[in-house]
């Protein structure tokens, strides 16, 4: 018979759960910490101060309370000293970020990346530039405890390598992304990376616009499509990790060639380059782009309109076909397909209505991210944090010089 789990097993759990509680929730009362925890006065009281001791929250009284006795400590994360490193690799774009404990973005940096070519040295290079950068600045007694990136590609959850990504650098054998900026960064930390629509609908779970809703759906939108799914409250990652390439579900059989190799793939129909093609706008690229594209819509520009109008049928078929796999109680829009929703909520709503169950969409709610262009940033810093809120302790112990 297998015996229970013993006493320190059990504090590490506590620790690691009431951080998380002060790290997502922000300032915590320790009454409000009793509460949600489900433990005494006096448990919460030790786990504080063994938190405390370690330099990873601090208590003060609360600023106003409006009630009458003694009021109870406030439990505040550590955000100045504890930190992560967060990267975004996307299209077109590199940035890199420091942020604290609570998930407060301390520094940042960020630099526009040419199209149609990846050199793998010369990325890693210019991040680890960014994070050394940012780490110079920081004060002597800060800790860095982690670090992550967001890829738009197919990453590979065992050893953070991306093994395809058709609007970066096309099919590859292997692209050892992570082990190489661990390398470069020298600074003793694994670097897990993860697809950057995974990580976004991490984020719009734990901070966006869904926090703590257990089955949702993050769709992101740049030169493709990507999907992260959250079932069960746990982020969904396929056998190696590939899950969630939702941008290659067909949804026009023989339409637009896809960078996948076949035709009519969501992100085909969907993506930057139908928009700009439908609308007539060629030689325009970027986010910018279809921000511009989907105002002219708003005015009244008739190509432009039938474009985003178009898109967001076929946007609205895809949906429509997730939810009646997954059930999700919410669907959030990001990257572009912010602006896209918003400018064809309509058709989307339309779609969704024709071809998704009944009963699968009757609570169903479409958003846009809370997040905006951070949002895979923000699910980087996330997946960093995780081993720190695992084990607090343990972990601080391992980084701390």
């Amino acid at each position: 018979m297998r015996a229970g789990p013993s006493q320190e097993e059990i504090r590490r759990y506590n620790l690691g759960t009431l951080l998380r509680h002060v790290h997502l929730g922000g300032p915590t009362s320790r009454a409000e910490l009793t509460s949600r925890m489900g433990l005494n006065r006096s448990t919460i009281m030790a786990l504080t101060a063994d938190l405390a001791a370690a330099g990873l929250v601090r208590e003060e009284l609360p600023r106003e309370t409006g009630r009458a006795g003694r009021p109870s400590l406030v439990v505040r994360p550590e955000s100045a000293r504890i930190y992560v490193l967060a990267f975004d690799v996307g299209v077109d774009r590199l940035v890199a970020a420091r942020v604290g404990l609570g998930g407060v973005i301390l520094d940042r940096r960020e630099s526009v990346r040419e199209r149609g070519t990846f050199d793998l040295a010369e990325v890693i290079s210019t991040l680890a530039g960014f994070a050394r950068q940012m780490v110079r600045k920081t004060r002597p007694d800060t800790v860095c405890v982690g670090a992550a990136a967001a890829f738009c590609g197919a990453v590979r959850e065992s050893d953070g390598s991306v093994h395809f990504s058709p609007n970066l650098v096309g099919p590859i054998a292997e692209l050892p992304f992570g082990e190489e900026l661990s390398r470069k960064l020298a600074m003793g930390l694994p670097v897990p990376v993860g697809n950057d629509a995974n990580l976004g609908a991490l984020a719009e779970h734990t901070r966006g616009v869904a926090p703590g809703c257990r089955n949702l759906i993050y769709l992101h939108g740049d030169v493709g499509i990507g999907g992260g799914i959250i079932a069960g409250g746990h982020l969904l990652g396929g056998h190696e990790g590939y899950f969630g390439e939702v941008g290659h579900m067909i949804v026009n059989p023989g339409g637009r060639p896809c960078g996948c190799g076949s035709r009519g793939c969501l992100e085909a129909e969907v993506g930057e380059r139908a928009l700009i093609d439908h609308a007539g706008m060629y030689g325009r690229i970027g986010r910018e782009a279809v921000r511009t594209l989907v105002e002219a819509a708003d005015r009244g520009d008739i190509a432009a309109r039938d474009s985003v109008h178009r898109a967001g049928d076929w946007l609205g078929i895809g949906v429509a076909n997730l939810v009646n796999i997954f059930n999700p109680e919410v669907v959030v829009f990001g990257g572009t397909l912010r602006e896209l929703y918003l400018g064809s909520a309509a058709q989307v709503r339309t779609q969704i209505n024709t071809s998704s169950l009944p009963a699968a969409r009757a609570n169903l709610r479409l958003r846009t991210t809370a997040l905006g262009d951070d949002v895979t940033l923000v699910g980087a810093a996330e997946l960093a944090f995780t081993q720190m809120l695992a084990d607090p302790l343990e972990m601080l112990a391992r980084v701390s010089p």
